[in-house]
C-alpha cells in the first residue's frame, strides 16, 4: 500500500490548507495568541533556554506557524520556537501566515509536530486520539492522512490507557514506549502498574527484560531462552506483515501455537482480513 510521505510537506497532506501569504514575515510576539489544541503537553525550561541562548546569537532559524484570526495571529505550531524567541527578548519572530479552518488545526499542529519529532510519545497519543475523535476517522484512515503505519497509531493510542503516574515518567523520558507497552501487556492494576514502572526505572531494564518480566510475572528478568533462527524469522515476518505482536510457541513433538494480538475490534477486523486474503 502506498503511503503519503511527511517529507512531501503539509500541502501535500492538507490541500485543503489555503497559503495566504508564502514566505515567511516578521509579526509581533504579542499579537500571537496560543494554540488551544496545541499538541504539546510540556515545554522543558532546560531547553528553552538552550534554544533561547541559540536564538540570541543566531536568530529564529525556522518561522513559526500562524493563521490570522480576529485582527490578531493565533499559533498553529512553533510553540517552542515561539517561547525560546520571548526568552531570548525578541519583540517580533518570523511567521508563515496561513488561513487554516478550524477544524484542521490540531491535524496541522499535530503534523507539524511529527515531521519535527518534537512531541514525547504521550503528547504524540493524545494528538492521535484528539484527531480519531475530532475528525471521526479510523486508525488506517488517520495512518493514511498523516503519513504512519496503522500499527504505529494503535500502538501510540493504548498508552493513554497508562496509569497518570507511568504516563508522567514516559512524557518525562524516563520510560520508553516500549517498556509502558509490555507494562500494558501484563495486564496489571493501577497500583501493580505503577510499581513495576518504578523497579524499570530503579533497575535500568532494557525493553526486552521488561517484556520478559511482564510474560512471567514473576518480579526479576527471566534468562532468555535461545531461540529456533527459523521460527525468529517466522516471527518477524508475521509481525511485519500483520502490522501487530506475534509469537510463536513451540511445543512437544512439533506442535505449538501461534499468538496474534489486537487491540480493537477494527484491529480484529483488519488483521482477519489479511489472514484470509481480503486486506482492509
Amino acid at each position: 500500500m502506498t503511503r503519503k510521505a511527511l517529507g512531501r510537506g503539509l500541502g501535500a497532506l492538507l490541500p485543503e490548507v489555503e497559503r495566504v501569504e508564502a514566505p515567511p514575515t516578521e509579526i509581533d510576539i504579542d499579537q500571537i495568541d496560543p494554540n488551544p489544541v496545541q499538541p504539546r503537553l510540556h515545554l522543558d525550561p532546560k531547553a528553552l533556554d538552550e534554544l533561547g541562548t541559540s536564538i540570541r546569537e543566531n536568530g529564529v532559524l525556522q518561522p513559526v506557524l500562524v493563521r490570522p484570526l480576529g485582527g490578531r495571529f493565533q499559533l498553529i505550531a512553533g510553540e517552542r520556537r515561539l517561547a525560546a524567541a520571548q526568552r531570548a527578548g525578541l519583540l517580533r519572530i518570523p511567521a508563515v501566515v496561513r488561513a487554516v479552518p478550524d477544524e484542521k488545526l490540531l491535524e496541522l499542529a499535530l503534523t507539524e509536530n511529527i515531521q519535527r519529532e518534537q512531541l514525547n510519545p504521550i503528547e504524540e497519543a493524545h494528538a492521535y486520539q484528539g484527531l480519531l475523535d475530532t475528525l471521526g476517522l479510523t486508525q488506517e484512515e488517520l495512518a493514511l492522512r498523516i503519513g504512519k503505519e496503522r500499527s504505529t497509531i494503535a500502538n501510540a493510542v493504548r498508552l493513554l490507557k497508562l496509569p497518570s503516574a507511568v504516563k508522567l515518567l514516559v512524557a518525562e523520558g524516563k520510560l520508553s514506549a516500549g517498556h509502558a507497552r509490555a507494562l500494558l501487556a501484563a495486564g496489571l492494576a493501577q497500583g501493580e502498574a505503577e510499581r513495576a514502572a518504578a523497579l524499570v526505572v530503579e533497575r535500568g531494564w532494557s525493553v526486552r527484560e521488561t517484556e520478559r518480566w511482564a510474560g512471567g510475572r514473576a518480579g526479576r528478568p527471566r534468562p532468555e531462552t535461545p531461540q529456533d533462527p527459523n521460527v525468529a524469522a517466522a516471527v518477524d515476518r508475521l509481525r511485519r506483515l500483520l502490522g501487530t505482536k506475534v509469537e510463536i510457541n513451540r511445543g512437544p513433538k512439533g506442535s505449538g501455537t501461534i499468538r496474534i494480538q489486537f487491540f480493537s475490534d477494527e484491529d480484529l477486523t483488519r488483521i482477519y482480513g489479511l489472514l484470509v486474503g481480503k486486506g482492509v
